[in-house]
C-alpha cells in the first residue's frame, strides 16, 4: 500500500541528484539539455518525501523521441504519459506512486521551467515560507497517510501562492 512519509531534510539528496544528473545527461546525449534539481529535496533544511525531483529543459518536447525514451528506460526511468499535462513529459524511477526519482522534462526557459525555479529559489531565500511549507506537508502527511494524490493536491494552493509571490518579487526587482 502506498504511504506518504515526510522525512527531515537529508543532505544526501543533493548527492543523489548529482549522480542521477550525469546518468540523465548521458541518456539524453545529442539533445541540448539543461538539468536542475527541483522540489523539496533541492531546498536545504526542508523536509520532504525522499523522492528526488529533477527537471530537464529541452528546446522542444518533440525532440524527446522514442530513442531518448528508451535510453531513459535503460537507466530505470519509465515514461508516464500524462495527457492532462501537455507541457511536460514525466518519467518515474521506482514503484508506481512510490517513485524514488521523478524526472520532469519541460521546454527550456518555458513558463513551467521558470515556475519550478521560482518556487525553489523563493523557499531557499525565505526560511519562514520554507518552514510553513514543511508544517503543511506534515499536516497533510497525517491526513492522507495512504493517499499520495490527495497529499499532493493539498499542497497545490500553497505552491501557487508562493509562485505568485516570487513573480511579484521578481517584477519589483526589475
Amino acid at each position: 500500500m502506498e504511504e506518504v512519509i515526510v522525512t527531515p531534510y537529508n543532505p544526501d539528496w543533493n548527492n543523489e541528484f548529482e549522480r542521477e544528473q550525469d546518468n540523465i545527461r548521458l541518456a539524453l546525449k545529442g539533445l541540448d539539455v539543461h538539468i536542475e534539481h527541483i522540489g523539496s529535496t533541492s531546498v536545504m533544511g526542508l523536509g520532504s518525501k525522499p523522492t528526488i525531483d529533477m527537471m530537464a529543459g529541452v528546446l522542444s518536447l518533440t525532440s524527446v523521441n522514442e530513442h531518448y525514451i528508451e535510453n531513459l528506460a535503460r537507466i530505470g526511468y519509465e515514461y508516464v504519459f500524462k495527457p492532462e499535462f501537455p507541457e511536460r513529459m514525466f518519467f518515474r524511477r521506482g514503484q508506481w506512486r512510490a517513485g524514488t526519482h521523478h524526472l520532469h522534462i519541460y521546454k527550456y526557459k518555458g513558463p513551467q521551467w521558470y515556475d519550478q525555479i521560482l518556487f525553489r529559489e523563493y523557499l531557499k531565500n525565505h526560511p519562514d515560507t520554507r518552514d510553513q511549507y514543511y508544517a503543511l506537508k506534515k499536516v497533510l502527511e497525517s491526513q492522507y497517510k495512504h493517499d499520495r494524490v490527495a497529499y499532493t493536491n493539498g499542497k497545490a494552493d500553497f505552491i501557487r501562492e508562493v509562485i505568485q509571490k516570487a513573480r511579484l518579487d521578481r517584477q519589483l526587482e526589475s
